[in-house]
């Protein structure tokens, strides 16, 4: 009697929640994704290693535990598929794949779920902060944050491209880093995979 290959065991968990996010409509040309969706997911995941100073080992420790590694096998693989967000210095042209898209963003939504307390209790010092005209500098934690995104973005991002223009001053690049603090929380809710999924088809990078 013939067994199940036990790598198809292992890629089925994977497959399913690969399909939980489905095609975009209109359907798009050739099954290649517009620069857009990899703008958008390379800049969360940008917030998501100025929170935790997450690096390509930890996220290529998560393509392993979901079970991606068929659609992202190596950390060369990863560097590449961030690359493929224009505004970044090693823009490199590539168009991501459907697969290559959603796995990347259930690598993201797995990791912002485990910073679940951590975007709040930051989200709500910032609204507080605001509230009473304080500086963010105030708050320790959300000070750090925003300084670690700031120093990732400028040195991963082509500050010659018109559209990063307007993030020359530290404010605008910490209006920045809060707004996707929001984006990742809202990965967390309820279906928030299938709704930030069906977001980045919707809109400008920034």
């Amino acid at each position: 009697m013939m067994t199940q290959s036990p790598t198809t065991d292992l890629e089925h968990d994977a497959v399913l929640a690969l399909q939980q996010l489905p095609d975009p409509e209109p359907p798009l040309a050739q099954g290649l994704c517009p620069t857009v969706v990899a703008g958008k997911l390379d800049l969360l995941l940008l917030a998501i290693e100025a929170l935790d100073r997450t690096g390509a080992e930890l996220m290529m420790m998560v393509v392993k535990e979901l079970e991606l590694n068929g659609v992202i096998p190596n950390r060369v693989l990863l560097w590449q598929l961030r690359g493929a967000n224009p505004l970044r210095r090693a823009h490199n042209r590539r168009l991501l794949t459907l697969n290559q898209a959603r796995a990347l963003l259930l690598v993201l939504v797995y990791l912002a779920k485990r910073l679940t307390i951590l975007i709040r209790q930051l989200l709500l010092a910032g609204e507080q902060l605001q509230q009473h005209g304080v500086d963010l500098s105030h708050h320790p934690r959300l000070d750090d944050y925003c300084q670690r995104f700031r120093t990732h973005f400028r040195k991963r991002m082509n500050p010659r491209r018109e559209r990063l223009q307007i993030y020359r001053d530290d404010e605008r690049l910490n209006l920045l880093a809060i707004d996707l603090l929001h984006q990742l929380l809202f990965c967390t809710g309820t279906c928030g995979a299938q709704r930030i999924w069906a977001s980045l088809f919707v809109g400008e990078v920034l």
